[in-house]
């Protein structure tokens, strides 16, 4: 299931969520070309840097604090498919949000829900998944990216987002950000629970980030939003 486009139309350019996707992308180009793994297990946020108790054989000892990797952890990625999916949900739902919001709160806000995404997956990762868990590098915008798809549900649940269904062939269908949103909320959830039992399986990506991102952008956003979206063009 993968957003193509919604039909929410915008009052200005989205400079932020643009400037924030051409960012991510600079980082990601960076981390391919000078070596994905090095780049990730040097700058990635490890959980267990807060609870002390990393295991050396995991983490290197030149690791960011995690005052740092808790902000550079954000615009890393993991592959191709990682950053080309974070980046396209950010292009369809972020313009949006950054309508409601303004552009300077915006960013902010992005940076805060991105910060509260992982304060829930360390929450997590430290109660249930041990030493091991806590010494996988997290990874990806997507946290706060969950935080403008929390955003989204709240402002414009009416919208329609046409997506792409994969299911031997591919189908295409316009159906309701709420049912979107929904499902994709759901998924979350599952691989959350995945990730807690095999933390080596998650490969970075911090799932209950995806939950803690989603939570936080829609209980917060009516608080910082300074003028509602425009309304669906059909």
């Amino acid at each position: 299931m993968l957003p193509l486009k919604d039909n929410v139309p915008t009052r200005t350019f989205p400079l932020v969520t643009v400037a924030l996707i051409v960012a991510n992308s600079i980082v990601w180009l960076w981390e391919w070309k000078t070596g994905v793994d090095k780049e990730v297990f040097h700058y990635g946020y490890y959980p267990c840097t807060l609870s002390h108790e990393c295991l050396t054989q995991y983490v290197p000892s030149d690791r960011l604090p995690w005052y740092e990797s808790a902000f550079s952890g954000m615009f890393l990625h993991g592959s191709w498919l990682h950053i080309g999916g974070n980046m396209l949900f950010l292009w369809i739902f972020g313009n949006n949000v950054e309508d409601a919001l303004g552009k300077v709160r915006f960013l902010a806000w992005y940076l805060v829900a991105g910060l509260a995404a992982t304060a829930l997956q360390t929450f997590v990762t430290l109660q249930f998944s041990g030493a091991l868990g806590a010494s996988i590098p997290n990874v990806g915008a997507s946290g706060a990216i969950a935080g403008v798809l929390g955003a989204y549900l709240v402002l414009l649940p009416q919208a329609r987002v046409l997506t792409a269904f994969f299911f031997i062939l591919i189908f295409f269908r316009e159906i309701p950000a709420v049912l979107f949103l929904g499902i994709w909320f759901l998924f979350q959830a599952w691989d959350g629970g995945w990730s807690i039992l095999h933390p080596e399986a998650g490969g970075g990506v911090a799932f209950f980030a995806h939950i803690g991102g989603f939570v936080f952008g829609a209980v917060t956003v009516m608080l910082v939003a300074q003028r509602r979206p425009l309304r669906p063009s059909w």
